[in-house]
């Protein structure tokens, strides 16, 4: 940034919440935040305004990040976006108007990133695209905890160390607006990004203490989080955990998560496919599944094959019983010729 617009920018940030008053007005004082959906002044809780500066930790005032895209600027972004500005002339202009400062000439500047609807596939790579890396962050170790080889699903999962979260009716008042996240990535049959998975997380440990700590965005019918390339044997489930559980027995066997019964049923074949192994929890809506998916799968002449926990789901096993018992049950559910190429 020009030193001219920085130092507009540092005017703004001392009178952050007179200018989310005035530009986002559809948003509320949250502490020490002003909170509201995104840059475009919807509804929501989606991105935070710094209010007051932290000169030790390095944070300014006015600074703001929407923790669902990711996206992150300053208050002459939120003034540019909110007032619809075609220059930044005019973004500078309305800014000086605001501070009561003597109207400059035009100065340079990078437009703002590129704004996407939020639950749409492109909010859902962008977001994608702002991740962390899985190892060693605080996924990670959640994942350990259930005794699942993370190694094995690094190219499909990341990190968010502060992912937002719409409180709904069911959580307690006041919730915390973000939370650490466990991301996948959904995907279609030639790898590209359709939506995400989010897993928010405790950092004290396992899953946020939210009403509803798991939630997609995107386009998911027909896809799903995918581990491995396609090929002529495959495994699908529906929870991601319960998936990685059998991975970590059969690393070598692609598989994809649904990531709910009604979207596992729906898990579009990829062409190479010729024998499906279903790990399928033990509850009604994961028993349909199963018959939705042996209906279509005998229609488009692919062999079915249950696979069944021992103890309601599949990472209750691992953690219970330890992979190698895992392994045995497993083994026992299928065909020779895939124990032979898979364990």
């Amino acid at each position: 940034m020009n030193k001219p617009a920085a130092e507009i920018a540092r005017r703004l940030g001392e009178n952050a919440e007179a200018v989310c008053r005035r530009y986002l007005n559809k948003g509320r004082r949250e502490g020490q935040y002003w909170m509201v959906g995104n840059i475009r002044n919807d509804p929501g809780r989606s991105l935070y305004v710094r209010l007051s500066g932290d000169a030790e930790g390095g944070r300014s005032a006015g600074k703001w990040t929407d923790a669902q895209s990711g996206d992150h600027g300053d208050l002459l972004d939120i003034i540019a976006a909110t007032c619809g500005h075609a220059s930044f002339r005019d973004t500078m202009d309305e800014a000086r108007r605001f501070l009561s400062l003597p109207i400059d000439p035009p100065l340079a500047r990078n437009p703002a990133p590129r704004k996407y609807s939020p639950g749409s596939p492109e909010a859902a790579r962008q977001l994608w695209a702002a991740l962390k890396p899985l190892p060693g962050s605080l996924a990670d170790a959640y994942l350990q905890g259930r005794r699942i080889v993370s190694s094995l699903a690094a190219d499909s999962l990341r990190f968010h160390p502060r992912c937002y979260y719409r409180a709904s009716e069911d959580d307690p008042p006041n919730i915390r607006p973000a939370w650490p996240a466990l991301i996948a990535a959904v995907t279609d049959d030639v790898g590209t990004i359709t939506g995400v998975h989010r897993t928010w997380l405790d950092p004290m440990g396992g899953k946020a203490p939210v009403a509803y700590p798991r939630r997609a965005m995107g386009h998911l019918l027909g896809h799903g989080v995918r581990f491995g390339q396609s090929g002529r044997v495959m495994l699908f489930g529906e929870g991601l955990e319960t998936l990685l559980s059998v991975r970590g027995v059969l690393p070598a066997m692609p598989m994809i998560a649904g990531l709910s019964a009604a979207h596992l049923a729906a898990i579009t074949f990829p062409a190479p496919l010729e024998r499906l192994y279903v790990a399928r929890d033990d509850d009604p809506a994961g028993r349909h599944a199963f018959d939705t998916l042996a209906e279509r799968a005998a229609a488009a002449d692919i062999e079915i094959r249950p696979l069944d926990p021992t103890h309601g789901d599949f990472n209750a096993d691992l953690v219970t019983a330890g992979p190698e018992k895992l392994r045995a049950a497993t083994a026992r559910q299928l065909c020779r010729s895939d124990r032979l190429e898979f364990l």
